[in-house]
């Protein structure tokens, strides 16, 4: 069965991050399987209209920009126009939206089920329930969750969480990890210093991160180990406690500061360390760590999350979140490595390659389109049903907007009916075949005419 399928994210190159990733590697596998893909997002700087990237991909840079953390200002009515446009003139049948902090993904999926079209949503993060940020945002996904079609989580963690927060039925969502693009990250031992053993930290410098972990370890390691150093890549505001952790210890020459770094840039900086320390407070999937375990790195991570399900025991050291643990496990992670008792960076590599694909990922996304294409639709009560019981006051809300929307959509078939709006022709890009999940090119292509974002 072949889908015409839209995937809509206010997160796509040239911002960098592992969701624009995860979008353009999918997204790839899905057009060689033989689905038309195009994708929608907001316009950045200059970046705006109909764009062709690698493989022939399309992507609608829409004409409304960002407001917060590269996110459109929420509007729900605003942007029906737009989206109905790009619907009928690709022939859209399934929308597919990702992450929870799009705004304009949960736009997309209120629209499309307004429409009658099928809807999927990956959610790539773990969101508490207690904190302001995390009840607003869980309400927001608890109503744009309503009448979705089906979820996608990338761990088990991830599904528990979300069905918690969102309220839908368990067998409504289905756990399709990350992958990595192995060909990308390849091991390479001629980088690493000899004699040293070299801790990689490739992270945003920021507290979900657990950058005071990291603060708290640096003069434990330090002072027992001299032959390690510490590279840091990223940037964020926990860089100045990391700057002054190294300079009250006076260790400017073992710990070394690389700032923001490229998507392509990462593999080349994971092959000069030995083994890298995850000290995330929270995560759903961390493809951080796999593609350090893809380059032959040792991984000491926190045992938060998801993180316990993505890598084997004998390729990741875990610790609980608090500093003497994670202290503990480095030096554990230290010791094996001086006495070559650690997984050789090849064995590592080739476990990892076989273990997350892109090709895999596809394979099974495909399966939940063609699950939902056969699904039954549900009438315009069932869906205000469904909306109504979302709160005693917020469904109530949502039943409104959901009517509106309902309005608005009647309102423009009038004035622009479908019949009038244009089909997009269908044509090959005539460029050379990129090798599957193969994203540095596509990443230059995109940088070139875009400012970088700090990974």
């Amino acid at each position: 069965m072949k889908h015409s399928i839209c995937m809509v994210c206010d997160f796509f190159y040239p911002n960098m991050g592992g969701v624009e990733s995860h979008i353009y590697q999918l997204s790839s596998c899905l057009l060689d399987r033989g689905h038309k893909v195009v994708i929608v997002t907001h316009k950045y700087g200059d970046r705006c209209g109909v764009r062709y990237l690698a493989n022939g991909l399309k992507v609608y840079y829409l004409p409304v920009p960002p407001f917060y953390n590269q996110c459109i200002l929420p509007s729900l009515f605003t942007t029906l126009p737009l989206m109905r446009s790009v619907f009928i003139r690709e022939k859209i049948s399934i929308v597919h939206g990702h992450s929870a902090f799009s705004t304009l993904g949960h736009e997309a999926m209120f629209h499309a089920r307004t429409m009658g079209l099928k809807t999927v949503f990956t959610d790539h993060s773990l969101f508490g329930f207690a904190d302001a940020s995390s009840i607003l945002t869980n309400k927001v996904l608890k109503f744009s969750l309503a009448d979705v079609s089906h979820v996608i989580c990338v761990s088990h963690t991830s599904k528990e969480n979300t069905v918690l927060r969102s309220k839908i039925l368990p067998h409504q969502v289905s756990v399709i990890p990350n992958a990595v693009d192995a060909t990308m990250f390849v091991p390479d031992p001629s980088k690493r210093m000899p004699g040293k053993i070299t801790v990689v930290v490739i992270s945003r410098l920021v507290y979900r991160k657990g950058m005071d972990l990291l603060a708290g370890i640096i003069p434990v390691i330090a002072a027992k180990y001299p032959q390690v150093n510490f590279l840091i890549g990223g940037d964020g505001p926990k860089r100045v406690l990391l700057e002054e952790v190294r300079e009250q210890h006076e260790l400017h020459d073992r710990v070394t500061f690389i700032g923001s770094l490229n998507h392509s840039q990462v593999r080349g900086v994971l092959c000069q360390g030995d083994i890298l320390v995850n000290t995330s407070l929270t995560e759903a999937f961390c493809i951080a760590i796999v593609e350090a375990a893809c380059c032959g790195l040792q991984v000491v991570s926190t045992k938060v999350g998801g993180v316990p399900e993505v890598l084997p025991p004998n390729l990741i050291y875990l610790a609980d979140p608090n500093v003497k643990a994670l202290a503990e496990a480095l030096q554990r992670a230290i010791e094996d490595k001086r006495q070559r008792k650690a997984v050789s960076p090849w064995e590592a590599h080739h476990c990892v390659k076989n273990m997350y694909t892109w090709a895999n990922v596809a394979e099974r996304t495909e399966k939940v389109y063609d699950l939902v294409s056969v699904s039954p639709d549900r009438d315009v009560a069932t869906r205000l049903q469904r909306y109504y019981g979302c709160g005693p006051l917020a469904g109530k809300l949502f039943v409104i907007a959901a009517v509106l929307n309902l309005w608005f959509l009647a309102l423009l078939c009038y004035i622009m009916p479908a019949q009038n709006i244009e089909e997009a022709p269908e044509f090959k890009i005539h460029q050379p075949r990129l090798a599957r999940g193969s994203s540095k090119e596509i990443m230059q292509h995109c940088e070139a005419s875009a400012p970088h974002k700090t990974r």
